[in-house]
């Protein structure tokens, strides 16, 4: 997947334009993400429809595409209500911290290496720092503290269920998310994202570190709160979670705003640090201008496209999942696994870097390997086990309960029964 070297940006050439270049890029990455989430929600929801073969919107504008201007000016003009008991500053103010830290979180993302912008000789990204990475990592958990505050000022119990579940969901998969970088930081050496598209000039992370990208695809819709791990809106059991209390108005818009840009940064993310950013694919980065110019913005939006129709894809295969599966995947599976994946990439490199210590890290890695391998079964023969013996437990009281003498015909259940969650009930024996 390589090809020629196009004068690939370092940390060396960030802090260098001039202030109205800056400006330039600031504005140009704002439209790109405003309009990105107008032209967005119409693509997801067309995608969709022709999923379902259905036609999806059609009648505002050719293909519907106008749909999207319709609705932001809706929302837009729509009167702005404050319900009577909630706290108002924090009820106006959750929105824009949603909204805010997504845009800057997008500001590390590399489009394209140095191109000429009218005239000067600029990266085409806003922004790179040493730890560009964990800038990404704390906007987003700052943008929680909006969903957050969402739900507690509303004063309204669906509301502040939504917000408690997003909290516990993005410290669950946070963690996870930021152990899915790690493997990704030792084989680049650095955290800053034009680097790390550097380091895969050859081979691109996706190929190299499989596991790291299947374990962040997971923790991606966890952290932007999209299906299956939409817990913190399940109109199902909370109506409409955290933004149950926000009518269809300016407000609402921005928490929409946020929901898409967040995952406009986890897709982002995605092609930056597992796909190879803007670098062309194999075969078109035998073509020796592949990767110079302006072309290589044409290729990072081919992968942010595409990342963003297997989300949407996604939304449309599979149902929500109950709050305590998310945890136990979240706290269970994904860490405990990222964590040996981790140790074992560790001892990978201290094969290609340290030759004398071969055999040592030989004998880790296959250490790590027989060692998860046991501790996987054994916890999933407990856990078999234990399903087991509810069930059993299950139909033995219910065994006893029919042989009780019944009320009107009918087995009559004690109030006192407990509840095992994911053991069938038998059938009632009249």
């Amino acid at each position: 997947m390589a090809g020629v070297l196009a004068a690939d940006p370092t940390l060396a050439d960030f802090g260098k334009d001039p202030l109205w270049i800056t400006i330039v890029k600031a504005v140009m990455l704002f439209l790109f993400l405003a309009l990105g989430v107008m032209f967005g929600v119409w693509f997801e929801r067309k995608l969709i429809a022709r999923m379902q073969h259905r036609y999806g919107p059609n009648r505002a504008g050719r293909f519907g595409l106008l749909q999207s201007v319709a609705d932001a000016l809706k929302m837009g003009l729509k009167e702005d209500l404050f319900p009577r008991t909630v706290d108002r500053v924090l009820y106006f103010l959750a929105p824009v911290i949603m909204v805010v830290p997504a845009f800057l979180a997008f500001s590390i993302v590399p489009f394209a290496p140095m191109v000429d912008l009218f005239g000067v000789r600029t990266p085409l990204q806003l922004v790179d720092l040493p730890v560009a990475v964990l800038f990404m990592l704390a906007m987003g958990a700052v943008s929680v503290y909006g969903v957050v505050l969402a739900g507690w000022s509303s004063r309204s119990p669906y509301a502040l269920l939504g917000g408690m579940r997003s909290a516990a969901q993005v410290v669950s998969y946070e963690i996870a998310m930021a152990l899915s970088f790690v493997a990704v930081f030792l084989f680049a050496g650095t955290l800053s994202t034009s680097e790390i598209v550097k380091a895969q000039e050859h081979t691109w992370f996706v190929v190299l570190l499989i596991p790291s990208f299947l374990i962040y695809v997971v923790c991606m819709f966890g952290e932007a709160a999209r299906i299956p791990f939409d817990l913190p809106e399940g109109e199902g059991e909370l109506v409409g979670g955290f933004q149950t209390e926000y009518s269809s108005s300016l407000k609402f818009a921005l928490i929409m705003m946020g929901e898409y840009l967040h995952t406009f940064t986890a897709s982002g993310i995605a092609v930056t640090l597992f796909l190879g950013g803007w670098r062309a694919p194999f075969p078109i980065s035998l073509w020796e201008g592949a990767n110079a110019g302006w072309w290589p913005v044409l290729w990072f939006l081919i992968k942010f496209v595409l990342t963003f129709c297997f989300i949407v894809w996604v939304r449309a295969s599979l149902p929500r999942i109950r709050y305590d599966q998310l945890m136990s995947l979240g706290w269970k599976v994904l860490i405990p696994v990222n964590l040996a994946w981790i140790l074992l990439v560790a001892a990978v490199r201290n094969l290609v870097v340290n030759e004398g210590d071969r055999m040592i890290g030989l004998g880790i890695a296959g250490a790590l390997v027989i060692g998860v391998l046991a501790v996987w079964l054994r916890i999933d023969t407990v856990d078999q086990r234990r399903k087991e013996a509810q069930k059993a437990q299950v139909e033995a009281e219910f065994e006893e309960l029919s042989s009780e003498p019944a009320a009107g015909g009918f087995p009559v259940p004690p109030l006192d029964l407990p509840h095992y969650h994911g053991v069938s009930r038998p059938p009632s024996r009249a």
